[in-house]
């Protein structure tokens, strides 16, 4: 089987921090980039960060600029959002995708458009006093 399991979600105070986890099996992370995407009620969907497949290149949200920080260990098979000075506005399931294009959207800024072939199923944050 081929999956992204994202973990690390939960119910944080405004100014928390949490740090997310997306472990991938069946298949190998590196071949990959990967993106953080988030969706709250009635909103859509939007991209957070992405990194490219070695973690030579990365973007963010507007939103999420300083605050958020994406990285990877391969060895691992595993991707990360740390994430700080959480705001009420944050509350929203996550989701982790990969893309094959490895680098190419990412070094272009257009990750959060590109073609992803697998998603987790999502971790929620919520940013609650």
């Amino acid at each position: 089987q081929l999956q992204l399991v994202e973990s690390g979600g939960g119910l944080v105070q405004p100014g928390g921090s949490l740090r997310l986890s997306c472990a991938a099996s069946g298949f190998t992370l590196e071949n990959y980039a990967i993106g953080w995407f988030r969706q709250a009620p009635g909103k859509e969907r939007e991209g957070v960060s992405c990194i490219s497949s070695t973690g030579g290149s990365t973007n963010y949200a507007d939103s999420v600029k300083g605050r958020f920080t994406i990285s990877r260990d391969n060895a691992k098979n595993t991707v990360y959002l740390q994430m700080e000075d959480l705001k009420p506005e944050d509350t929203a399931v996550y989701y982790c995708a990969a893309d094959p294009s490895r680098w190419r959207t990412v070094l272009a800024g257009t990750c959060f458009k590109s073609q992803h072939d697998y998603w987790g199923q999502g971790t929620q944050v919520t940013v609650s006093s």
